[in-house]
């Protein structure tokens, strides 16, 4: 039986949930007026450590809720901390990880909610699997890639991972020594490291609104 890669372990110091922009009391305050979404489906922003995904799922939610749309953000480091904290980073572990992540996506959405997952989730397969788990439920899932190039998010290294990875601290990292697998039929690509955020939420709305769900 072959080795696994090294795993990190549940208490990661490596793990950044991403705040958001709304408070839980601006939240309460705002879902008084939500008339929610025509139908619920799941945004499902891939990427690259550092590519951007949370600074604009976070965005997105804060602009959708204050329109009066019921949305809900799904930080894959945020599950990391509770729903997912048993599990490390090995492929195996990963895909677990996105595995959740889309069943719990998949309950905002059949609630009526617009469900914002961003999450590395390097793999194809377990992103197609996500989307499957949707469709079979009759949900709209859309793929959004947001599409930034290695050398911009090292250059930022928010969290100080790539640091840490090219140092030999943090083996398996994706885009470094683990591979990241790019979507080829993703129903948005977003390039944050030359548009800006505000551009990268409203063609996020533009997708939801041309798929009459909002």
């Amino acid at each position: 039986m072959s080795a696994q890669p090294p795993s990190l372990g549940p208490t990661s110091d490596n793990v950044f949930p991403h705040a958001g922009e709304l408070t839980r009391e601006e939240r309460s305050r705002l879902l008084a007026n939500c008339a929610g979404p025509r139908r619920g489906c799941t945004l499902w922003l891939t990427g690259l450590s550092g590519s951007g995904k949370s600074t604009i799922a976070s965005a997105l939610e804060a602009v959708l809720m204050r329109r009066g749309v019921a949305a809900y953000r799904l930080d894959g480091d945020t599950l990391r901390t509770g729903l997912n904290a048993g599990l490390g980073f090995a492929p195996a572990d990963r895909s677990e990880n996105i595995r959740r992540i889309a069943e719990v996506a998949k309950l905002f959405a059949d609630a009526g909610l617009v469900a914002i997952a961003s999450a590395i989730s390097p793999f194809r397969a377990d992103r197609d699997a996500a989307r499957r788990t949707h469709e079979d439920a009759g949900l709209s899932f859309f793929e959004v890639f947001v599409d930034t190039p290695l050398e911009v998010c090292e250059a930022r290294d928010p969290k100080g991972l790539y640091k840490k990875a090219r140092s030999g601290q943090l083996p398996g990292f994706t885009g470094i020594d683990s591979p990241y697998e790019a979507p080829l039929r993703a129903e948005l690509v977003l390039r944050s490291g030359h548009d800006a955020i505000d551009a990268c939420v409203a063609a996020c709305l533009d997708t939801l609104q041309r798929a009459s769900v909002i």
